[in-house]
């Protein structure tokens, strides 16, 4: 399936009234990737001020640094948009991924929903076929409890006890309502894909699903300067058969999206913007296949304040600045070939993740094999910058 994107569906519903920053491949002499911020229906490359969005989001205050900015115009939003596709014009710029040197952290199982189906694949080994029938005895064991449970707490541990004596605890349950969240990273430096780029699914995986999530950006001292959307891409079964396969489940070439843009925090946008958002998925398939979903932040087991300080305090530095995911309500249990197998991807789908205040993220799923290899590392950057005459 194909789709076209534009400033009418993946700009925030105010179109670029707040601050959006991000990344674009731009055509000059010796091309390369430089940060941007959009003002109007126009893209304003401001590479000359500051080379990299981490750079950037370093300074005392990005947005005051930004309001003293002109910037190099290097086009339209909608004209840029037309070519931010998988494959791109190379003479053209197209948008990338809005990060660059920031470590891409995730806080997984910090929803009550996708805890349980946390639990599920666990019990299932990894089997989709057996995922039904001990969804209904996990559920008839543990029920809606864990939707008012707060991690850490006294409520926290009863319950824990009480499920350990019903043969159901969980490495899951430890990190979703224990003391310790789970943040791992989700994958290397400059390794994410942006919008309108291909997603990659392991070739091997037989049960996977996007994870629509809203990504927070951060610096290095642990500031929450703004926000974004991804999608956690996740194989169920991979991870399933053991926990130890979380790398290989959650870290393959073009698993992990970011987009479109980051929206800086200012007097239209908030951290309780954030805290009270929906994150919406449709999924629309080749084979006329359509799944929706949403995930409200609201219902949030741990304060995203409290996953940041989990991700950075003194037993990690980051000192390039950190994304986190924040995790994601949505496990679809909906079938989509025979009963009981629930739902898994297949390549085509066309995935696209929304929020108002953020705007639309659209990826194609295709097998990680197949996707475009990622040669553009951290090195390359170096050499880049050096070559356009930014360092």
């Amino acid at each position: 399936m194909k789709f076209t994107l534009n400033s009418a569906n993946s700009l925030p519903m105010d179109g670029t009234q707040g601050c959006l920053i991000g990344r674009a491949w731009v055509p000059h002499k010796i091309a390369g990737p430089s940060p941007v911020i959009l003002r109007g229906n126009q893209v304003f490359d401001i590479s000359n001020h500051f080379n990299t969005i981490s750079e950037l989001l370093e300074a005392d205050s990005p947005i005051s640094a930004l309001a003293k900015i002109e910037g190099q115009l290097i086009g339209n939003i909608d004209e840029i948009f037309a070519n931010t596709l998988p494959e791109p014009d190379p003479s053209k710029a197209y948008f990338l991924a809005p990060i660059d040197l920031q470590v891409i952290k995730a806080a997984g199982v910090t929803f009550a929903a996708s805890m349980l189906e946390r639990v599920i694949e666990e019990q299932a080994a990894g089997d989709a076929d057996k995922a039904q029938h001990i969804r209904e005895i996990v559920q008839s064991v543990i029920g809606d409890s864990l939707k008012s449970i707060q991690p850490g707490s006294v409520k926290a541990l009863e319950l824990k006890k009480y499920l350990i004596e019903q043969n159901m605890w969980s490495q899951y349950l430890e990190v979703g309502i224990g003391i310790d969240a789970e943040i791992f990273t989700k994958a290397p430096v400059l390794a994410a894909v942006g919008t309108g780029q291909n997603i990659g699914i392991h070739p091997k995986s037989e049960w996977n699903n996007p994870e629509p999530e809203v990504v927070l950006v951060a610096n290095s001292q642990g500031q929450i300067l703004g926000a974004t959307l991804g999608n956690d891409v996740n194989l169920r079964d991979f991870e399933g058969r053991s926990a130890l396969l979380l790398s290989k489940a959650k870290d393959n070439n073009a698993s992990c999206a970011i987009g479109p843009f980051i929206r800086l925090f200012d007097q239209t946008f908030s951290l309780d913007d954030i805290r009270s958002c929906e994150v919406e998925l449709k999924i629309a398939g080749t084979d006329n296949f359509v799944l929706n979903g949403l995930s409200s932040m609201s219902q949030i087991s741990r304060d995203p304040e409290d996953l940041i300080q989990q991700t950075l305090n003194e037993n990690h530095q980051y000192p390039d600045g950190f994304v986190l995911f924040l995790g994601t309500l949505f496990a679809p249990t909906k079938d989509r070939e025979k009963p009981g197998a629930g739902f898994t991807h297949k390549v085509d789908d066309v995935v696209r993740i929304h929020t108002p205040k953020l705007g639309t993220l659209y990826n194609t799923v295709t097998t990680s094999d197949r996707a475009l290899p990622w040669n553009f590392g951290i090195n390359s950057l170096i050499q880049n910058l050096k070559q356009r005459e930014l360092l």
